[in-house]
């Protein structure tokens, strides 16, 4: 009888924290907001992850970290880069991917990635809340509007804002003038999205742009700004079914690629030790 292998990831991001178990396939993954206490949020998603698959830690084969956090899960064999997770996930999601654009809440990374999904080149804007996401949950608190609708919302605009401050603070100004002197909500924030898409394509650009082209992050789920970018790159965007993910699942792949050579190579697999006790999982 052939035991069955499981693999995890666990991608610790500016805002939020991923796990994904995957064997063959994912069976489990959990999404969660990143606090201060990293390594007991590692602990968290780890257990929420396992109880999900319905599975033991002690049946975990390989875990890989991941994220600007990856330092902070004590229990991780190994830490990779957000880029090479990201495009490991990717590749495994869209065969056919050539760049990726990850939109997070503090951040902003376009990538291009060869047919095995390894990185042939990237580019990352600097931590300004101007260009990512945060931008957006900004003007969107200044509207009284919540994060989930100001996409949809933007759709509906008929003439689009022109958003000339490329600051956050004074866009927030900005805005709030333009409210306050009757402009509709559709519209700024329209024009928002348009102006945050801007400056995302002027850093992709950078890049020699190439389909499929694939969106990824908590920006990946805003669909106004997914229109935008769209029309401004002049290319078809595709998105994951969960955009959240895709590192952490490029993670646990990468891990399922280390005990697969392992084995091929008949070399030893170096694990750290695991000490329940110490991670409080179980």
């Amino acid at each position: 009888m052939t035991l069955t292998s499981y693999y995890a990831g666990i991608d610790i991001g500016s805002t939020m924290t991923k796990a994904v178990i995957l064997n063959k396939k994912i069976i489990a993954s959990i999404i969660g907001p990143t606090g201060p206490e990293q390594r007991r949020l590692a602990n968290k998603v780890m257990e929420e992850a396992l109880n999900k698959a319905a599975i033991s830690f002690q049946t975990i084969t390989y875990i890989v970290s991941t994220g600007y956090g990856r330092i902070n899960v004590p229990f991780a064999d190994k830490q990779f880069t957000e880029i090479t997770c990201h495009a490991k996930g990717i590749i495994s999601l869209f065969p056919k991917a050539k760049t990726v654009i990850d939109i997070g809440g503090q951040d902003i990374k376009a990538i291009k990635i060869d047919t095995t999904g390894k990185t042939t080149d990237f580019v990352m804007n600097d931590k300004c809340a101007a260009g990512s996401g945060r931008f957006i949950e900004v003007i969107a608190d200044t509207l009284g509007v919540s994060l989930d609708k100001v996409g949809d919302l933007s759709l509906q605009s008929k003439n689009p804002a022109k958003i000339s401050n490329i600051c956050t603070i004074w866009a927030q100004q900005e805005v709030a003038a333009s409210l306050a002197q009757g402009m509709p909500i559709s519209d700024l924030l329209a024009g928002v999205h348009q102006s945050l898409a801007d400056r995302i394509c002027r850093m992709v650009n950078r890049l020699r742009v190439e389909e499929a082209v694939i969106v990824t992050g908590g920006g990946a789920k805003n669909r106004g700004l997914l229109k935008a970018l769209s029309e401004q790159l002049g290319h078809e965007i595709l998105v994951p079914e969960e955009p959240l993910i895709t590192g952490a699942l490029g993670a646990a792949l990468l891990g399922r690629e280390i005990v697969e050579k392992a084995k091929q190579n008949n070399t030893p697999l170096k694990t750290k030790e695991r000490i329940l006790e110490e991670i409080e999982i179980l």
